[in-house]
């Protein structure tokens, strides 16, 4: 399989778009076109997981964390970010980089923690402004249905819990085709009134080209009357961490409890014990401290998250308790978030989870 046959499905699921702008996603080492006939998966790439990825026969290393996340000056091997690209290049092993894009989608990183704890209703806990455009487009009423099909088809009209969602308003349209038109309706030179309908939806940044590619090839008009607004408007299914409800309450003790269970902690950082039930769980895989405000506003009984400061945890400040799971311990299960939904899309293809664990902290 092409590696842009890969890439473009990785891509479909949680577009490079929604990266952070600090952030590095997408191919970093090898050609697009490449044919590989396997991938290994990991949250980190080392030096030792290209050699495992060259014994395995994977021509392609998606990870998480992306190796080039600051600017190289050198390729010299003085570093075991550059020895770790050097061993890719001499094995001709390609390396994709899938980071906070699958952060920022609700079947994500954070939809992964929320499944395996158990949690029910999870929504976007700081969802981004500035992913949705609203189209005004103008159509005549025989074609309305038509057009309004094929916008939802390219992934309008959907808000919150809601699709195929639109608002219309009818009127009457005036225009005069110049030589050379080739008016849908109306003659060369002479004014025309159309009844026509002006409709509304709602449009993902990152559907934005395919919902306008079908509105052309939907519309009956030669030249498309249309406007593409940008909006401040949070998108509900995009943006940083989670919010859920567990299905019983569970004192701080035990949620602690089974937090260690489920993702194999010997121990979990944590402030005070408030000594409350625990129902309403925020969550953030990986570096998560600047939600902490954000998990009391929505009134979170507990907070999971990674690489939590000393004095971020004064944060916390009584109204919830903030518990620090570790970056690797948190985001571990991503690994076998990628490979399942890979082995959904292409079941012949080989996706293997690597066997080094790469998690660079020790506990004594």
């Amino acid at each position: 399989m092409r590696i842009k046959e890969l890439t473009a499905a990785l891509e479909a699921w949680a577009p490079r778009s929604l990266q952070e702008d600090y952030d590095n996603c997408g191919l970093q080492v090898g050609d697009p076109e490449s044919v590989v006939s396997g991938a290994l998966v990991c949250l980190d790439c080392t030096e030792q997981v290209v050699e495992e990825a060259a014994r395995l026969g994977c021509g392609l290393i998606i990870t998480h964390h992306p190796v080039i996340f600051r600017g190289l000056k050198s390729l010299s091997g003085g570093g075991h970010v550059e020895r770790t690209l050097l061993a890719a290049v001499r094995h001709g092993i390609a390396l994709y980089a899938f980071h906070t894009s699958l952060d920022n989608v609700l079947d994500g990183v954070n939809g992964e923690i929320a499944s395996r704890l158990g949690l029910t209703g999870v929504r976007v806990l700081a969802p981004k402004p500035g992913q949705l455009r609203q189209l005004v487009v103008f159509v005549p009423k025989d074609h309305a249905e038509a057009l309004r099909n094929a916008l939802f088809a390219a992934g309008a009209g959907a808000v919150g819990g809601y699709d195929e969602c639109s608002f219309t308003t009818d009127g009457v349209g005036t225009f005069r085709a110049g030589a050379g038109a080739q008016p849908f309706v109306g003659r060369v030179g002479e004014r025309h009134s159309e009844p026509e309908v002006r409709m509304e939806v709602l449009v993902p940044v990152t559907h934005e080209r395919a919902v306008l590619a079908a509105m052309r090839a939907a519309h009956p008009y030669e030249e498309v009357a249309y406007n593409l607004v940008h909006m401040a408007n949070e998108h509900q299914g995009v943006g940083a961490g989670l919010l859920g409800e567990l299905p019983a309450t569970l004192s701080e003790e035990a949620f602690l409890a089974r937090v260690k269970e489920v993702f194999g902690l010997h121990v979990v950082r944590h402030t005070r014990l408030l000594g409350r039930p625990v129902q309403r769980v925020a969550l953030c895989g990986g570096a998560g401290s600047f939600l902490i405000g954000r998990a009391k506003a929505v009134g979170a009984d507990m907070y999971l998250t990674a690489d939590v400061k000393y004095h971020e945890f004064f944060g916390a400040d009584g109204r919830l308790v903030v518990a620090d799971i570790g970056h690797y311990g948190s985001e571990q299960f991503t690994m076998h978030l990628i490979q399942r939904r890979l082995r959904e899309l292409f079941p012949t293809f080989a996706v293997r989870l690597t066997e080094n664990v790469t998690d660079p902290i020790h506990h004594f």
